[in-house]
C-alpha cells in the first residue's frame, strides 16, 4: 500500500492541470481519467476496470468535495485514498460509509532526480524518468494529422505508460484510460488485455504503446480496438 499510494500520488500529479483522478491496484494504474468536474474524473477512473479498482489506492490531485464523495460512496470498497484535502463532513461520511479505508492527505509531491534500483550485489543509479519532448515537438508521419482532441489523449496515453509496467499498452479517449494492458511478456497480449477492458469505449481515441511494435499484429488490434 504504501508503495501503490507513492505511484498513484506522483501520477494524479503528473497528469496536467485539470482535476484527476488515479486507481492503483498491485504497482498498475486500473483507472485513470482528467475532466473539468473532479466527481465526473472519479466516476470515469472507477469506470475503467471497477474489478480491478476494488481495494486499490485511489488519488485525487483537488479537495475531496460533496459530489466526489457520493460517487466514491456509490463505488467498491478503496484500501486507500489519498488527496490534498478534503471538504467540511467529508471525513466523517467517508469514516461512517469506508470504516476500512485509511483517509490520507498529503502535498504535492516532490520528484527525484534520480532513481535507484538495486540487484544481488549491486545497485543501479539512473535518471528519473521524464517527459523531454512534448506533443508540440512530436513528428506526425501520417498523412492526416491528428485533431487536437486526439492529440491531448495520445499525450495522455502515453504519459500513462511510463506508470504501467512494461509490456504497456494504454487506450484513451477524451481524457479517460478506457484500457490498460500491463506486465505481458509479449505485446500482442497487453494489447488484447487493454481492448478486452476498454470493450469499445476507446474507439476515435488513441494508443500507446511503451516501445515499439515489432510486427503489424499489435497495429492491428490496437486498430480494432
Amino acid at each position: 500500500n504504501l508503495f501503490d499510494a507513492d505511484a498513484a500520488w506522483r501520477l494524479v500529479h503528473d497528469l496536467g492541470d485539470q482535476p484527476a483522478v488515479a486507481i492503483i491496484k498491485h504497482a498498475n494504474p486500473c483507472g485513470v481519467s482528467v475532466h473539468d468536474d473532479l466527481a465526473v474524473a472519479y466516476e470515469r477512473a472507477f469506470a475503467c476496470d471497477p474489478r480491478s479498482a476494488f481495494g486499490g489506492i485511489v488519488a485525487l490531485n483537488r479537495v475531496v468535495d460533496a459530489a466526489t464523495v457520493a460517487a466514491i460512496e456509490a463505488a467498491a470498497q478503496a484500501d486507500v485514498i489519498i488527496a490534498p484535502g478534503y471538504a467540511e463532513g467529508v471525513v466523517e461520511r467517508l469514516i461512517a460509509k469506508r470504516k476500512n479505508t485509511r483517509l490520507l492527505e498529503a502535498m504535492p509531491p516532490a520528484v527525484p532526480d534520480l532513481a535507484l534500483r538495486t540487484w544481488s550485489d549491486g545497485f543501479l543509479l539512473q535518471q528519473q524518468h521524464h517527459f523531454a519532448a512534448q506533443p508540440t515537438d512530436w513528428s506526425v508521419v501520417t498523412r492526416r494529422q491528428p485533431t487536437d482532441a486526439e492529440l491531448a489523449d495520445a499525450a495522455l496515453a502515453w504519459r500513462l505508460c511510463s506508470y504501467v509496467t512494461s509490456n504497456a499498452i494504454v487506450l484513451v479517449r477524451d481524457g479517460t484510460a478506457w484500457g490498460i494492458g500491463a506486465g505481458q511478456q509479449n505485446r500482442v497480449e497487453s494489447g488484447m488485455l487493454a481492448a478486452g477492458k476498454a470493450d469499445g469505449r476507446a474507439r476515435g481515441g488513441a494508443c500507446a504503446s511503451d516501445a515499439f511494435y515489432p510486427f503489424r499484429d499489435g497495429v492491428d488490434a490496437a486498430a480494432d480496438a
